[in-house]
Formats: C-alpha cells, structure tokens, sequence
C-alpha cells in the first residue's frame, strides 16, 4: 500500500507540476523513447544477472509491494519453537530430539508453529544448529563463529536482486540519454523543416532524458530501497535463533535464552515479556494435551 500511494503522489505532483507551468502531457507520451531505455535496460539486466537473480528479482519485488515482512507472530512462532526445542534438548534423549529435527515436517513441535515450518531455509537453519548441539562436541564460540559466516551468506544471497537493481537504477540516466541522442539524431535529419516541426522533435529527444533521471530516482531507485529493507527484516530471523541457542549452549535456561533471542527484535515489532511467555505456556499446554 505505501508504494502505491508513494506512486500516486510522485505522478501527480510531477504531472501536476508540470500542467500547471503550461505542460501538455501529449508532449510527454513517446512510447518508442520508453522502449529504447526499457528494452536496453532489461536487456543489460538480463545480460549481467543469472537467471536464479532474475527470477529472485520479481519475487523480492512482490515481497516489496505485498510489504511481506515479519510481523509479531512469526517472531513469536521463531521464538516459540525454539523455546520447545531447548525443553527437549533438556529433557529428552538424543533419539526423541533428533526425530523431531531430522523430519521437521512431520514433527510435532513445528507443526504447531506453522509459520516458521512455512519458511524452509530458516527451519533447516534451526535443524542445522540443534543437530550440532545434540553431538555436543563442539564449543559456543565455533559455533557462534559458524553461525556468523552462515548468516552472512545468507544475506549476501537474499541482498543479490536489491544490487542487481540498484545497478540497473543508477544505468537509467545514461540509458535516457542515449534515446535523446538518438532523438537529436531524428531531429538533425529533419533541419530543413519549419521550427515548429523541428522543435517539436527536439523536445521529444529531450522527454528520454527525463524518462531515465525519474526512472532512477523516482522508481526503481526506491523500489530497490524496499527490497532491501524487507529483506532484512526477513534476515532477522536467524539473528534471533543465533542470540537464543548461543544463550542456550552458553548454560541460560530456555525461558531466559529466549530473552536474549527476543532483545535482538526492533524495539518497533518486539513483543513483550508476557506475549512470549503467554504464546510458549499455550504452545506447551497445547502439546501436553494432544
């Protein structure tokens, strides 16, 4: 919603603005200027990205316009089925836990959390992790060290189609000019006609320069912006389970391991003390009665 409205007031105050100085808006309609940088900026998108990228590319967008971000609930699903997992780990043996973590799908635990098993990477990342603790050999700081690197991919990987959309905002100025160059050269070839005619070729040259500078700043520069910030936020999520099972592996009991995966949540989306408390007391009752 608030990319369509950005649109709405960009468009009509550029449009606006420019009727009210004495514009027509015919002027502006050259759809050949459009296809020139369109088709040469898709053609250089496609050229520099691998398809993977590309078809990452409009996934993250529709992320972006559908604002497809974490909202409480998967913060308290993440920070709940971890809180169920710790519990195992502490009061289980090794074959009971790793059955929930080698078949996460048909598990008990994340079933009841269906929106972190909605979400594949982050529940292999969780399985990942609780696979390592169950061998036990190795120390909080190995891990810890493991788990940077691998969100550090992880991100690197999920930020690939916001740079691949940056560099093909920022190509759009240059891409404007070479369909007014090509205009002026239309242009030239017509000096023997009246400046009316002339003129008006000239001013169609000119409308590609336009179209490249509002291109980039004004649409696909901040359409990259959100992508980047959804996809951050998505990013989150491993940050989170990082902080808990560290805490957990460090000697915190689950209940305060959870405190340090929830203070790594924006103070704008984190829920508080009693919301997790409440969410994973229910999960628990819910489980125990089944």
């Amino acid at each position: 919603m608030g990319i369509l409205i950005g649109f709405v007031v960009i468009f009509g105050c550029v449009l606006g603005g420019y009727m009210a100085m004495g514009g027509h808006l015919a002027v502006l309609f050259q759809p050949w200027e459009l296809v020139i940088i369109g088709g040469a900026g898709l053609g250089a998108f496609l050229i520099a990205n691998p398809m993977a990228i590309v078809k990452d590319t409009g996934r993250a967008m529709m992320e972006a316009f559908r604002q497809d971000v974490p909202t409480q609930q998967h913060y308290l699903e993440t920070l709940g089925v971890l809180h169920s997992l710790m519990r195992e780990l502490r009061t289980k043996s090794r074959n009971e836990v790793e059955a929930h973590i080698d078949n996460a799908e048909e598990s008990s635990i994340f079933q009841a959390y269906p929106l972190v098993l909605a979400n594949k990477d982050l529940t292999n990342f969780i399985c990942d992790y609780c696979r390592i603790i169950i061998i036990g050999n190795a120390r909080p700081f190995e891990i810890e060290a493991l788990m940077d690197e691998e969100i550090h991919t992880i991100k690197h990987d999920k930020l690939k189609s916001y740079n691949a959309l940056v560099v093909l905002a920022d190509a759009f100025p240059a891409l404007g000019i070479c369909a007014a160059v090509l205009g002026v050269i239309k242009a030239m070839g017509a000096i023997d006609q009246s400046p009316e005619i002339l003129g008006g070729l000239v001013g169609a040259a000119l409308v590609g320069t336009f179209l490249g500078i509002f291109l980039n700043y004004a649409v696909v520069g901040p359409i990259a912006q959100k992508v980047k910030l959804v996809r951050d936020k998505k990013n989150r999520l491993y940050i989170i389970v990082k902080q808990t099972l560290l805490a957990y592996m460090n000697g915190s009991l689950p209940q305060v391991a959870l405190e340090f995966g929830r203070k790594t949540i924006s103070a704008y989306d984190r829920p508080s003390i009693d919301a997790v408390e409440q969410s994973t007391l229910l999960a628990l009752d819910q489980r125990t009665a089944a």
